[in-house]
C-alpha cells in the first residue's frame, strides 16, 4: 500500500497563508482597537502594538494609554505597558465555551482632583462594562493584576498632592455572564500592595459583575503608615502637617439591594502634630499656621486613649450605594468611646463570609 503525501506546493501555500494571516492580523487588530477606543466620552485611548501567539491562543496588546480629552490633565486616567489576553483552552474544550484571562502588567491608574480651576479625573462620564465587552468579545473569567500602582494626585494643591499604593497584586475571578443554580453571579477580589511603597495593604471583595453594584462586600486594611508621608495631603485639604506618629485603616462596607452598611475606622498611634522647632522657627508658614496646628494637636491629644497612645474613630456608613451618608454625629460619639472607653483595634469586627 502506497502512501500518499501532500504536494510540496500546497504545503508551501499553506505555510505561506498562514505567514500572511500572521504579518497582516496585528495591524488589523491594532486598528480596530484605536478606532474603538478613539472617542470614549470624556476619555481616549489608543495601543502601540499588537503581537499574537498561535500556539497558545493569545495575542498582547502593548503600551495601552487612556487619557483624558485635550490632555487637560497631567496624568493619565490608565496605561499598561504590557496586556496578556488568552483563551483558556480547557474551557473550550470542555464546555464549548470561549473564555478569556488577562494580565495586565505594571498597570498604573491615576484619579485626580482638580481643585479650584482644575480638571478633576474620576473615570466618570464612560460604561467601562460596554466598553470592556465590545473591545473583548467573550467571556472574561479571570483578570489578574502585576505590579500595579494606584495614585490619587491634585496638581493644583500647594503642595502638590500624590498618595500613591503600589506593587499591587490582585486577582478577579469569576467574571462570567451565567448564572449560578442560585440564580446569582459572584466574582471574586483578592489584592495586596503596598502603601507609598513600605506599608502593607490587603483587600478583598465579593460582587456581581453584571449589576450598578446593588449587591456587594468589600474589605480594605492597611498598618504602620508613618503619618508624615501624608504631609502633603494633610497641608492641602487641613492646613495641617504632622511632625511624627504612625496610623492604621480598616474599613467593611456591604450593599444588599443598593443598601449600604458598614464602617471606616481610623486609628492613629503617637500623633505629634505641632512642633515648635520645625512650624516656626524653620518655617516660612507663619505664626498663624503654626497656631493652628496647635489647636489642632491640641484637639487631638484631648481626645486620644491616653493609656495607649492613640487617637480612633468608627465613621458608620449607610444609605444607598449611589448616596453614602456618614454621619459626623456618629463618628464623634466614636472618638468619644475609644478616648474614655476603649481603644479600637486593627482587626476587622465582621466576617464579610457570615450572614445576619
Amino acid at each position: 500500500m502506497k502512501r500518499r503525501y501532500l504536494p510540496f506546493w500546497l504545503l508551501a501555500a499553506v505555510a505561506l497563508l498562514l505567514l500572511a494571516v500572521h504579518l497582516a492580523l496585528p495591524p488589523y487588530v491594532r486598528n480596530y482597537l484605536n478606532q474603538r477606543m478613539a472617542d470614549m466620552g470624556d476619555y481616549r485611548g489608543q495601543v502601540e502594538d499588537v503581537d499574537l501567539a498561535w500556539w497558545r491562543g493569545a495575542y498582547r496588546v502593548e503600551g495601552l494609554l487612556i487619557e483624558k480629552k485635550g490632555k487637560r490633565v497631567q496624568a493619565p486616567l490608565f496605561k499598561a505597558p504590557g496586556i496578556d489576553i488568552a483563551v483558556s483552552w480547557r474551557a473550550l474544550w470542555q464546555d464549548r465555551a470561549i473564555v478569556g484571562e488577562v494580565e495586565f502588567e505594571q498597570p498604573q491608574l491615576n484619579f485626580v482632583d482638580g481643585g479650584k480651576g482644575g480638571e478633576s479625573q474620576r473615570g466618570e462620564g464612560v460604561d467601562w462594562r460596554d466598553m470592556l465587552d465590545e473591545l473583548l468579545p467573550f467571556t472574561l473569567n479571570e483578570i489578574r493584576v502585576i505590579d500595579g500602582q494606584l495614585s490619587f494626585r491634585n496638581f493644583n494643591a500647594d503642595p502638590q498632592v500624590h498618595v500613591y499604593a503600589s506593587d499591587i497584586d490582585a486577582s478577579l475571578y469569576n467574571l462570567t455572564n451565567t448564572r449560578d443554580e442560585d440564580g446569582k453571579r459572584v466574582a471574586t477580589f483578592e489584592g495586596t500592595g503596598k502603601l507609598f511603597n513600605r506599608d502593607p495593604i490587603e483587600a478583598s471583595a465579593r460582587f456581581d459583575p453584571f449589576t450598578d453594584w446593588q449587591d456587594f462586600e468589600l474589605s480594605l486594611r492597611t498598618t504602620g503608615v508613618a503619618l508624615t508621608q501624608l504631609n502633603d495631603f494633610s497641608q492641602a485639604y487641613g492646613k495641617f502637617d504632622f511632625a511624627g506618629g504612625s496610623a492604621d485603616l480598616v474599613m467593611e462596607v456591604e450593599a444588599n439591594d443598593g443598601k449600604l452598611d458598614g464602617y471606616i475606622k481610623p486609628l492613629l498611634h503617637d500623633v505629634d502634630v505641632f512642633d515648635l522647632e520645625q512650624d516656626v522657627e524653620n518655617d516660612d508658614r507663619g505664626f498663624f499656621q503654626a497656631l493652628w496646628e496647635a489647636v489642632v494637636g491640641g484637639g487631638q491629644e484631648v481626645l486620644q486613649n491616653q493609656r495607649k497612645d492613640q487617637f480612633a474613630t468608627r465613621i458608620e456608613l449607610s444609605g444607598s450605594t449611589q448616596s453614602a451618608d456618614m454621619s459626623p454625629f456618629q463618628a464623634f460619639i466614636a472618638v468619644l468611646r475609644n478616648a474614655f472607653v476603649e481603644a479600637f483595634t486593627p482587626r476587622f469586627e465582621r466576617s464579610l463570609d457570615e450572614g445576619d
